[in-house]
């Protein structure tokens, strides 16, 4: 009897750690230690991203990036810690804009509150409100969020999903953070830009919708060029080459009028032709007509529960996938967070405290 009494004070204990670690991510999490952040974070965002709206891309892809990698701990940001490369990088980040932004951002804070708003935290902030700011959907930010320590490069090429992906691969990846096939399908709409390297000595920085949602008025968002996808034309298993998971007439018109040799590096292809420059569901449409332009677009309809998310998506009002895709925003936020003692609040994002 006394050791099952003893077992359960552990385990009381143990809960009451747990919850109390939870509890520390929470809304308004600065109102008293520095009221005026949030406010702060999002005067900054609408005064300066409509003059530079395609920065929301670069945003939310790197709040992505980061949470996919040791957790939504701004690690993405470092930069060399312990002599190892960063995630910076990293492929998929080596074309990420934005980190001069978050610097001033962090600057502000620092002058009204000095040590007390973490870069984790700014970074989500930044990523919902820039999107917000260009019309697209609101989500709540949870914070409390800390800094990681420890920034590598390998941890990122390996844990970031990327366009060539098939449905196994990239369910994988989101499990591995704790995110399922209804979190996949929703967060299609992240956006990332990755070089591709097609010989040793040349690397094209290609602009690429992960998955293809776009976010309006982002001037670059919702092209690719042609090395992103032309294994898919020149280089599959299908007829002429063609991959057969692609519209044979898409795939036909890709080659006549873009994409006209497998070596051409330079033509640019709307991802979501008539409707890139708007955060809608016709992305989602052209799936289902085989004509999205990434292996991992077809990937998404290769999986009978994904393809039935996708039909629901498209049988709903706009609002409904808004709402979905917000609380699958906020879930990804909670990604392996570090809240009470863990980590450091960062003086300056770049680096870790001396």
């Amino acid at each position: 009897m006394a050791g099952t009494g003893f077992l359960g004070i552990i385990v009381v204990g143990l809960l009451v750690f747990i919850g109390s670690t939870h509890a520390q991510l929470q809304m308004n999490f600065y109102a008293k230690s520095c009221p005026k952040a949030e406010k702060i974070v999002r005067d900054y965002v609408k005064e300066h991203i409509p003059n530079a709206p395609s920065l929301a891309a670069s945003f939310i892809r790197m709040h992505f990036h980061d949470c996919f990698v040791r957790g939504c701990d701004a690690s993405l940001l470092l930069n060399s810690t312990s002599g190892q490369s960063p995630e910076k990088n990293a492929i998929p980040n080596q074309t990420l804009r934005g980190f001069d932004f978050i610097d001033r951002v962090k600057s502000l804070l620092e002058a009204e509150c000095p040590g007390i708003v973490s870069c984790a935290d700014i970074l989500t902030l930044i990523a919902r409100d820039s999107v917000v700011t260009i019309g697209g959907p609101f989500w709540k930010v949870p914070t409390g969020r800390r800094d990681g320590l420890i920034s590598n490069v390998t941890e990122a090429n390996t844990n970031i999903p990327g366009p060539f992906s098939n449905f196994t691969t990239l369910l994988r990846l989101f499990n591995n953070q704790g995110l399922d096939t209804k979190d996949l399908v929703l967060l299609s709409g992240i956006i990332y830009t990755f070089s591709i390297h097609i010989s040793d000595a040349t690397i094209f920085n290609i602009n690429v919708i992960f998955f293809g949602l776009i976010f309006s008025g982002a001037h670059t968002i919702g092209i690719a060029h042609c090395p992103a996808f032309s294994r898919r034309l020149y280089n599959s298993t299908g007829p002429g080459g063609v991959d057969p998971t692609l519209d044979s007439e898409y795939a036909a018109n890709l080659k006549a009028n873009k994409c006209k040799t497998p070596n051409d590096n330079t033509t640019k292809v709307e991802m979501d032709p008539g409707s890139r420059n708007t955060f809608d569901l016709s992305y989602y449409t052209l799936l289902t007509k085989r004509r999205g332009l990434f292996q991992s677009d077809a990937a998404l309809t290769t999986d009978s529960t994904s393809s039935v998310l996708i039909n629901q998506l498209l049988s709903n009002p706009l609002k409904f996938f808004y709402a979905e895709f917000a609380t699958s925003m906020e879930k990804m936020g909670r990604v392996n967070v570090k809240t009470g003692s863990e980590g450091e609040i960062r003086k300056q994002c770049a680096f870790v405290n001396s």
